[in-house]
């Protein structure tokens, strides 16, 4: 490696190599709706002299870059933890770095650093953390650090009281402990299950009798009343003795649980099916390469075919009360409409039969964002307003509610309706400071942004724009938030702050790529993780304010991968045959490759990313660095080589990303055959020898392309590919195509393995077989639907110790050696 951590630039080396021309100053790539579309965007020349193998792009990326993992501020706000891979193995050790340069912590101080969960008294005087499941507390005036748990239990769920006690949970109980004396308190302990009984007076004849009868008997009852009565007063009479018991009941399973600052009041969420396995169904997958030698039955995920509803119900518990209330979800708006009504009529016509709509009681749960990490139940700062995301099983609504503790019922702060489905990110939400009024996300706009909204009034939409806002974050004062947003073009996302009063924007990067932010302690500074599309991600620092100027901390980058000879993607926004909006790609082109040559044709393969909802095309290092390698080496043997941002993909907004309702593989086939148009007329490409291939949602769409429209690609590759949706997961799943007991119609339209008939060009399927997100269970129903149907144009890899995501280096090549002959010989 070129840099070793101990000689990584520290605080106050000026940024270098980062700064790029204009955002809109390459202009070679312009579109026939270049008025509503951003421009393509300058990306880095090409660099390094020796040409990349196909060994080198898929070996252990140890030899490309360590970059810098799980960085946060320490509570100084001048110090900066992260975490760096180790040589050749999984272990990571941890380094600091701030003003007096860089250094490793010894594993005997890792519990001193903190973490970047760590959360702050309301006087600024105390830090709390975890570390291995123990709680510590650093005082921030004398700098020491106290240990306040030490078991082989696991403490969770850290936070002040108004008190200044820190409260903190170990599986079910919470408990409360004074940073000062030590003193731990258990505050309310949940049990599942019923309460106990205690002893019962005899209620049956035979009962009656044998106390009157048997002495014995008689005695050894009054002897347990005593003792429980005994008890009884003994709790309430000497107030060190913990008595809060909470009992869920029978057949229930605890969900959620938040207790409130103030430490009175408590949000548990129960379910009759416990939301994580649903009392369902569940499949086996067998690993046929075990430890033992001998196949290990491994339990996989249930299919989305075989969920049944799961409905929670809210308690609300006054702890000094000694009371609980059932929380109805009828006060929210829509909470019994009919959502799918025009589904299931199309559905019923479909089968001879007719479907009437009703009115009735949705399955309703708690909801929380796939991406952020904070509880769906969220506190005001003194403990006396409580507000919940809820979702409903339908996955069409999402409500804001908060709780009105004295008549038990939830009063609704927000809906977000979508026709299609809620998404499952930019979903934050949370309190202003100190006052009663919240702030959320919301795509009701068209776009995730920013509103404000106090509990008794209207919200007011803080950020607006064709552009998407993530990862807010709330000054102290409630004067601004911090966030990230692709503001200036799709693929470039910086970091800006928000005057929560006046809605003024102001832009604190400029840095023309992927940048990731976290705001120090002190709010003064500004924690940055970026990338740009040549370059894995590095740590710089800037000042938390407009036009900042970042200094680079970080330079993990090896000289062997900057010596190696890439081709730089262009990103071109390609007409749309079918949306007013542009599908954003990069491009590789060939490396001999000359604008507006003519003459012989070029052959040319299009990527597609996986995951639906994600995005490629961005000026950011990718998840997909050794495809990045690959498609470089492609390009330098002649090759274009494009990947699409297809409709589905993240960063475009919500009509982008519902685009496929119930038609999975259709727009996003439409938006290829716009790819290899665009290639035809821009690139010099022989439509006739355009290639495909993708992994995931990726190897999906091969399919979808070579069943469907065989005539779009000569040759196709499928890795780790879905075949038919109703043996995928729900929660993905079911967004997107209802469920197959309502819409089998959807399960039909998108699923690849009813249109394997229109199979008639070179296929290649790629199967991991221990892959427990896409089942190896789908290529092998897929492979006999072929053996069926008598195809002989594909033929099947399997990878029996690869998981999903392919691990070891020599999968990866088998992989793509594959992938690379499939294209050599058949375009």
């Amino acid at each position: 490696m070129k840099k070793s951590l101990l000689s990584i630039a520290v605080a106050g080396l000026l940024l270098t190599g980062c700064q790029t021309t204009s955002k809109h100053s390459n202009t070679d790539e312009a579109t026939s709706n270049s008025a509503v579309v951003s421009q393509a965007v300058q990306t880095p020349l090409d660099f390094g002299s020796e040409n990349i193998t196909l060994e080198q792009a898929m070996a252990d990326p140890d030899w490309i870059s360590r970059s810098p993992e799980s960085a946060f501020w320490g509570a100084d706000s001048n110090t900066i933890y992260f975490n760096q891979k180790q040589v050749g193995n999984q272990l990571r050790d941890t380094f600091s770095i701030n003003s007096q340069g860089t250094e490793q912590i010894a594993l005997a101080n890792l519990h001193e650093i903190g973490n970047n969960n760590a959360t702050y008294s309301a006087d600024g005087k105390y830090q709390a953390y975890t570390f291995q499941g123990n709680i510590f507390v650093k005082n921030l005036v004398t700098k020491q650090t106290k240990q306040i748990t030490r078991s082989s239990d696991k403490e969770t769920i850290i936070q002040f009281m108004v008190s200044g006690e820190l409260a903190f949970r170990i599986a079910d109980t919470f408990f409360t402990v004074n940073v000062e004396t030590g003193l731990t308190k258990e505050l309310v302990k949940i049990n599942e299950g019923n309460a106990p009984q205690g002893t019962q007076e005899p209620s049956t004849y035979i009962a009656k009798e044998q106390h009157k009868l048997i002495d014995y008997v008689a005695l050894t009852h009054k002897n347990a009343l005593d003792k429980e009565g005994r008890q009884a007063q003994l709790e309430s009479q000497n107030k060190t003795i913990a008595d809060k018991q909470i009992y869920i009941g029978e057949g229930k399973n605890l969900v959620e649980a938040s207790i409130s600052p103030s430490g009175d009041k408590l949000i548990v969420v129960v379910s009759k099916d416990n939301v994580f396995s649903q009392s369902t169904k569940k499949d086996m997958m067998p690993n046929y390469i075990g430890q033992d030698g001998n196949i290990v039955p491994v339990p996989a995920r249930s299919r989305v075919a075989d969920n049944k509803p799961v409905e929670v119900e809210v308690l609300y518990y006054d702890l000094k009360a000694d009371s609980h209330k059932s929380i109805s979800f009828d006060t929210l708006p829509g909470f019994d409409e009919d959502v799918l009504a025009n589904v299931k009529k199309e559905n019923a016509a479909a089968i001879g039969e007719s479907y009437t709509s009703k009115k009735e009681p949705r399955a309703i749960k708690m909801m929380r964002d796939w991406y952020w990490s904070q509880s769906p139940i969220q506190w005001n700062s003194n403990g006396d307003q409580v507000a919940m995301m809820f979702k409903a099983w339908d996955n069409k609504d999402r409500w804001i509610a908060t709780l009105d503790f004295e008549n038990g019922e939830l009063e609704p702060q927000h809906r977000l309706h979508d026709t299609a489905w809620v998404n499952y990110a930019y979903n934050d939400f949370g309190w202003l400071n100190n006052e009663d009024a919240l702030f959320f996300l919301s795509e009701e706009s068209g776009y995730s942004h920013l509103y404000v909204k106090p509990i008794d009034g209207k919200a007011k939409q803080i950020t607006s724009g064709k552009f998407v806002v993530s990862d807010p974050k709330l000054t102290k004062d409630n004067s601004k938030f911090f966030f990230k947003a692709n503001v200036e073009h799709p693929g470039i996302y910086e970091i800006y702050s928000v005057d929560v009063n006046t809605k003024e924007k102001s832009a604190i990067t400029d840095l023309n790529g992927m940048t990731d932010f976290v705001l120090s302690p002190d709010e003064s500074k500004v924690l940055l993780k970026h990338s740009k599309i040549m370059m894995p991600t590095e740590l710089y620092v800037a000042d938390a304010k407009p036009n900042a100027q970042p200094k680079r901390l970080t330079n993990t980058v090896s000289d062997e991968f900057l010596n190696k000879k890439l081709i730089a993607p262009k990103i071109v926004a390609v007409p749309s045959s079918h949306t007013d909006e542009p599908i954003y790609a990069k491009v590789y082109y060939p490396a001999d490759y000359k604008p507006g040559e003519s003459g012989k044709k070029r052959k040319a393969i299009i990527f597609n990313h996986g995951a639906g909802y994600l995005q490629n095309s961005h000026m950011g290092w990718s998840v997909y660095f050794r495809e990045f390698m690959f498609h470089s080496l492609l390009a330098s043997e002649g090759y274009v080589v494009m990947d699409m941002d297809y409709r589905a993909s993240k960063g475009y907004g919500r009509d982008w990303r519902t685009a496929i309702y119930r038609q999975m593989g259709t727009p996003e086939i439409q938006d290829l055959a716009d790819g290899v148009k665009w290639m035809t007329q821009n690139a010099n490409v022989d439509e006739g020898s355009v290639g495909t291939y993708g992994g995931s949602y990726g190897g999906f769409m091969t399919f979808m392309a070579l069943f469907t429209q065989p005539e779009l690609f000569q040759a196709g590759a499928a890795l780790r590919p879905v075949t038919d949706w109703a043996y995928y997961n729900d929660p993905y799943t079911s967004n997107i195509l209802n469920r197959p007991d309502v819409d089998p119609i959807a399960y039909r339209r998108s699923s690849p393995i009813y249109f394997a008939e229109g199979l008639n060009k070179p296929l290649l399927i790629n199967a991991p077989m221990i892959d427990d997100n896409v089942f190896f269970q789908d290529v092998v129903r897929l492979v006999q639907r072929f053996i069926e149907l008598e195809k002989e144009n594909f033929e099947t890899a399997i990878y029996p110790v690869e998981p999903h995501g392919f691990v070891q280096p020599s999968g990866w090549l088998d992989e793509y050696r594959r992938i690379y002959k499939l294209f050599k010989e058949n375009l």
